[in-house]
């Protein structure tokens, strides 16, 4: 069981086609089902119609997915319960600390400040967040970078898992979606490499299944930034689904023919399962952006 959860605050541009194709490919080669989530949570950041242009888009490309769209806007309670879940076995604690005042104080790690541990015995102040005790190491597998260890403790510290009015983290909401919806597989974009430790570290607190982890190459722009709505990233364009389909594929080094390129999608997804999913695919952090989607 797969699954792709963007999150509506614009249109799909190109990395997300590639987060998108990867999880397909992977799962369907399987046999496997693949679900479709809106990461909604963050109403603030929430594009009017970016959903329906979302859905559309994803149409386009041929990839359906499974059984409903999924919304996590429709799962506080179960949020909720993953909070109240962590309370009662001890493994969460209030805390004042603002990130202005770690970023100014604190040590940084491979993902910001690493928290000292501050409200570990006690606030000093206004309630912000709720932390998570962090203890040992964290190693897993990541299906095409291999071993991946970090100490929580040591290299990151305690984590918010939710505000102090019980808004669940990303890491808490999606470690709870990954449960409720079955999830096996996660295949996303090495940009969410190190945020993985963090919800394995959930994952295991909540008692639940581990799924299998591939971490994809993130699609950079002339200027090795991340495709995102913040660097001004290119819609996806109705008019040119096969072109840009064929430029995911062999953006995955599946190498399609020059004879696909302007084939009807179902044709190239295809031929991409026939390809034996993403066993081709090397493993680099980062890869340009095609030019013909950086001319657009």
């Amino acid at each position: 069981m797969g699954r792709f959860a963007p999150t509506p605050s614009g249109d799909l541009h190109f990395g997300s086609l590639v987060g998108a194709l990867g999880s397909y490919l992977s799962v369907k080669v399987k046999g496997g089902i693949w679900r479709l989530r809106i990461d909604d949570l963050d109403q603030p950041r929430v594009v009017p119609g970016a959903v329906d242009r979302i859905l559309v888009a994803l149409e386009q490309l041929g990839l359906e997915w499974d059984g409903p769209v999924l919304y996590q806007s429709a799962r506080l309670g179960a949020y909720r319960a993953g909070i109240e879940a962590l309370e009662a076995q001890g493994w969460i604690y209030p805390c004042s600390c603002s990130r202005k005042d770690l970023s100014a104080t604190a040590p940084q790690g491979p993902e910001g400040p690493i928290y000292p541990g501050t409200c570990r015995t006690g606030m000093a102040g206004t309630l912000r967040s709720y932390r998570v005790r962090t203890q040992g190491r964290i190693t897993w597998e990541d299906g095409l970078y291999g071993t991946q260890a970090l100490d929580l403790n040591t290299e990151v510290g305690d984590f918010p898992v939710c505000r102090f009015d019980r808004l669940p983290s990303y890491h808490l909401a999606t470690v709870v979606d990954e449960g409720l919806d079955g999830i096996t597989e996660v295949v996303r974009g090495a940009d969410l490499l190190t945020s993985t430790f963090r919800q394995l570290y959930l994952l295991d607190r909540l008692g639940q299944t581990r799924p299998a982890y591939l971490h994809l190459p993130v699609a950079v722009n002339a200027q090795g930034e991340k495709l995102s709505k913040q660097t001004l990233a290119p819609g996806l364009k109705p008019e040119q689904a096969s072109l840009e389909l064929w430029l995911g594929l062999r953006f995955l080094d599946l190498n399609p023919p020059l004879s696909l390129r302007a084939a009807p999608v179902k044709e190239q997804l295809v031929w991409g399962l026939t390809q034996g999913g993403l066993g081709a695919l090397r493993p680099v952090k980062t890869k340009p952006l095609p030019p013909e989607v950086a001319g657009n």
